[in-house]
């Protein structure tokens, strides 16, 4: 297995949960992905929500990514740093693929930004009842 199979599955099952910190306490919420490709996971948040400062504090988070099916169905899960990005293209195509975000940034509070992040290096596996009992041994993807 490589990354691409990782590209892939995130491709097709774009909700992702992520799991921060903030202090000593876990926080997860659901994602709408933006894209993958070979130079990781993209998303972007506003710079007024809580998951933004958690992320500043500390960039290690955690992906979840679950397709239904047979049995618990299959998650893949991803261990890895945030990258925070400011790049006018990656900007504008963000504006193109979703253009409700300016909506959403005409509403924000006053210096409210947008904060476009993606996990470019970290491990990811896949997990199906098959593994339970067995994380350990699935077999890991590094990027």
């Amino acid at each position: 297995m490589d990354f691409s199979a990782c590209v892939k599955f995130a491709t097709e099952n774009p909700v992702t949960y992520i799991a921060t910190a903030e202090g000593d306490q876990p926080r997860v919420r659901a994602f709408a992905m933006w894209f993958a490709d070979d130079t990781g996971f993209y998303y972007h948040t506003g710079t007024p929500k809580k998951i933004f400062d958690q992320l500043k504090k500390n960039p290690k988070l955690e992906l979840c990514f679950f397709k239904p099916g047979e049995g618990a169905g299959t998650m893949m899960r991803v261990a890895g740093k945030v990258e925070f990005l400011k790049d006018k293209a990656l900007e504008e195509r963000l504006f193109r693929d979703r253009p409700w975000i300016k909506d959403l940034l005409a509403a924000a509070p006053a210096g409210g930004e947008l904060a476009m992040f993606r996990v470019a290096h970290g491990e990811a596996y896949f997990w199906t009842m098959a593994d339970n009992m067995r994380e350990s041994d699935a077999p890991r993807v590094m990027f």
